[in-house]
């Protein structure tokens, strides 16, 4: 409570001698009250106080508090909701009337210092009516103490994201008269991120200050905090340094400017690695399936987007079963899947049970397709391409006339919204999970096919489909399971792509060319080559998209197509992909096999 006598520094200096020690002694009795630890004693304190000097001191000595009656009260009082109720010993007691009225205009009276009901001599609950109790008074100088406590009443919420987001909004405001609050604040704040927000809104603010020492010591902060979002401030505090003439401080600006810097390609570079990471892992879920159809089957099966766009709508209806329900348009008329109307820890457990769900419809549809189609189809792979990318037309009109032709919504449960913030590199739950998942996956599959009898029967088939069927393999049965195998971790791909991005009929086609060439720059049916190449395409895509703008200015110098190269460059995600597809191809002139070789079956 050391931290509150500033808060009225700026008054002091303009009164005359007796207004300021009267206001001292006032701010005192403010501080004693709240180091009792009771913010309602202090209103109904100040409530009663006749003289203004200290009902004002009390007022604004409740600002930064923590508790959360504080504004509420404060409101009240300032809308005449506040009343002085007479007691039969002669006593008067702060009321707050509450609830509804009864017949004879009564409510429910609070006591403004305990916030317990007002009771008689019996102890029973009195209610009262308003128009038989006097207000509580309140003028403009009041209302603007008023008004000035509850300007910083968010830094004390109780929610830390809540503090955080007052205490930067009113740093950026750069208001000195919130100085004092903010320090009050700091004295008394214990969590790390909101004390980190403090000393830069504290810093801020002191760029304004009239003394340069303040300003030297803030930017001091600043370059300690290497705080990104004062950046524009100090650039601002910099143009204003170099007008005046103030060379230290323009030079202590760009000190701090450059430590900024320093910080933010840090960010950029982990933020970018992480990214990559992400997508590797995003291009390895959904080219797992592939690399089993293809690598291991020798399939080209152009409908394997649509396996991924099959999880991704199981994850949709399994949220909407464990909801309130979903009514679709199949097929022109509306099909009403009811839900269980689940709240809570148990709704959100619905994308848990949506990935074994997604797996096992992907795998389903995966198998129908293996019988219909593709067992007829096995050495003729021209023709399984062309039957494939018609199945793959068909599928994805069937998911525009069942669902519609508009993405639906799935919403990402709250163990995976949200992020996690390391030294300003955002790291997002939902994709830190997929990163977690994907290796999990690829243990899984490599456990499968190495550890499984069914795996033993996959790798024999690939290696020589007809000695395995001598040796008694029922070749058709694996291939079948096979097929199901890689159409299931497509569905997986599904249901972790509809936490990221939208779910629409045309998802899968948005990942199948890059799932194939992460296919065959890894080498077709290497498991090891698969990871290896979606960790090196996505890390590339993204860090061709993070840079090429800052390359762009340099391409102009290229004769002819110089201006061309240039305007490509600026949208990088488009000029990105350009390039991770120019140097896929250029790898694949040097290494037609890929990273690794792997022998597979024949198709002939």
């Amino acid at each position: 409570m050391i931290g509150r006598v500033p808060a009225f520094r700026a008054v002091v200096l303009v009164k005359p001698l007796p207004s300021v020690l009267g206001f001292l002694f006032s701010a005192w009795l403010a501080c004693s009250a709240i180091a009792a630890g009771a913010a309602r004693l202090t209103i109904a304190k100040a409530i009663l106080t006749e003289d203004d000097t200290p009902k004002r001191a009390l007022v604004a000595g409740l600002a930064g508090e923590g508790d959360e009656d504080v504004p509420a009260l404060l409101a009240a009082w300032r809308s005449d909701q506040l009343f002085i109720h007479a007691a039969a010993d002669g006593a008067k007691v702060p009321v707050q009337l509450i609830g509804p009225k009864d017949a004879a205009e009564a409510q429910e009276a609070l006591r403004v210092d305990t916030g317990e009901p007002l009771r008689d001599a019996s102890g029973k609950p009195l209610r009262l009516v308003a128009a038989d109790l006097t207000a509580v008074e309140h003028d403009a100088a009041l209302r603007r103490a008023m008004k000035s406590v509850l300007d910083v009443a968010e830094i004390a919420a109780r929610d830390p994201a809540k503090r955080r987001q007052a205490i930067q909004a009113i740093g950026f405001a750069q208001n000195a008269d919130k100085l004092p609050a903010l320090e009050a604040r700091l004295a008394i704040e214990r969590e790390p991120k909101v004390r980190l927000a403090l000393r830069e809104a504290l810093a801020v603010i002191r760029l304004k200050d009239s003394s340069d020492d303040a300003k030297l010591a803030a930017l001091r902060e600043l370059r300690e905090l290497e705080a990104l979002s004062s950046y524009d401030l100090i650039q601002a505090a910099l143009k204003n340094a170099g007008a005046a003439g103030q060379k230290e401080i323009a030079a202590a600006c760009r000190a701090t400017l450059a430590a900024i810097d320093r910080h933010r390609s840090s960010v950029d570079f982990f933020g970018t690695l992480f990214r990559s990471a992400s997508l590797g892992s995003i291009l390895l879920i959904v080219a797992l399936g592939l690399a089993i159809t293809f690598g291991l089957m020798g399939v080209i099966n152009m409908a394997h987007g649509e396996m991924i766009a099959v999880g991704a709508y199981t994850t949709y209806l399994t949220q909407s079963v464990f909801g309130g329900g979903v009514t679709i348009p199949c097929f022109g008329l509306s099909l009403a899947i009811p839900g269980m109307h689940l709240g809570g820890w148990v709704y959100q457990a619905y994308f848990l049970a949506a990935i074994p769900a997604s797996f096992l419809a992907a795998a389903l549809v995966g198998i129908g397709l293996e019988r219909g189609i593709i067992r007829f189809l096995y050495r003729r792979p021209l023709e399984s391409l062309l039957a494939t990318w018609g199945v793959s037309l068909l599928l994805q009109q069937t998911f525009r006339l069942t669902f519609g032709a508009n993405n639906v919504q799935v919403s990402s449960p709250a163990y995976l919204s949200g992020n996690w913030t390391v030294n300003d590199i955002i790291l997002g739950w939902n994709r830190v999970f997929v990163i977690g998942f994907a290796l999990l996956i690829v243990f899984g599959v490599w456990l499968v096919l190495t550890r499984t009898p069914l795996g033993l029967l996959i790798r024999a088939v690939m290696q020589n489909r007809t000695m395995a069927a001598c040796m008694g393999v029922r070749t058709e049965r694996v291939n079948m399971l096979t097929f199901g195998l890689g159409s299931g971790l497509a569905g997986l791909a599904g249901a972790f792509l509809s936490q990221i991005g939208n779910v629409g009929p045309s998802l899968g086609q948005s990942y199948i060319v890059d799932a194939f060439m992460t296919v065959v720059v890894g080498g077709v049916g290497n498991l090891m080559g698969t990871v290896i190449s979606a960790f090196g395409i996505g890390g590339l895509d993204q860090v061709l998209q993070q840079y090429l703008p800052t390359w762009a200015p340099g391409l102009a110098g290229f004769p002819l197509i110089g201006s061309f190269l240039q305007n490509l460059a600026q949208d990088s995600s488009v000029f990105g992909k350009i390039l991770v597809l120019a140097l896929i191809v250029l790898f694949l002139q040097w290494r037609p096999a890929g990273l690794f070789v792997t022998r597979s079956r024949s198709l002939d």
